[in-house]
């Protein structure tokens, strides 16, 4: 998959962690230009996945751990019954208000890091067999799981767009950087 990586990423470690966070961002980004609302929904493989329901699932996922690091509630918490709504617009959800939404979360996100004293600030994770046995979490592993994440979820946003229109990558970084 292609992205954008600066040749020297910003500042410190820090800055060049939120610069692959926002390189992958972007990938996932550009996965839904041009395309229209029943586009965006439609899943043209065997997979269960749409561009539109990937954009809606990281979006909430970067608020999820967001909140988690924050040690605040989440406000979009998805209960066992909401789950399958992680990877859906419903009622009126559209492509445009979840790119809106996750603008926001993106830079609650960088101010929340930017403004922590170290990287190596931890935080408690609930109980869950997939968490680490201590039950914490490092504000810098936070950041290499969002890049693990949104990477992930940008190669399923590639091969559903090429399914769809045969876009690549590179001729979504050619339309992105056209304006479009």
């Amino acid at each position: 998959m292609v992205t954008h990586i600066p040749a020297e990423a910003p500042g410190d470690e820090r800055g060049a962690l939120l610069a692959y966070v926002e390189g992958q961002r972007a990938a996932i980004r550009r996965s839904v230009l041009g395309l229209t609302e029943e586009q965006a929904a439609s899943r043209p493989s065997a997979s269960r996945l749409s561009l539109s329901g990937l954009l809606k699932h990281v979006a909430e996922i970067e608020l999820n751990w967001l909140r988690m690091a924050q040690q605040r509630p989440n406000e979009r918490q998805r209960t066992e019954e909401t789950w399958e709504e992680g990877f859906r617009l419903v009622g009126d959800e559209t492509v445009p208000g979840f790119l809106a939404f996750w603008d926001g979360v993106a830079q609650e996100t960088e101010e929340f890091i930017r403004s922590a004293p170290s990287l190596d600030q931890v935080f408690p994770l609930p109980e869950a067999p997939w968490f680490p046995v201590d039950g914490r979490m490092s504000l810098r592993a936070l950041l290499l799981h969002l890049v693990e994440e949104f990477a992930r979820h940008a190669g399923h946003a590639d091969i559903i767009r090429e399914s769809l229109d045969g876009k690549d990558a590179f001729a979504l970084i050619d339309l992105a950087e056209a304006g479009h």
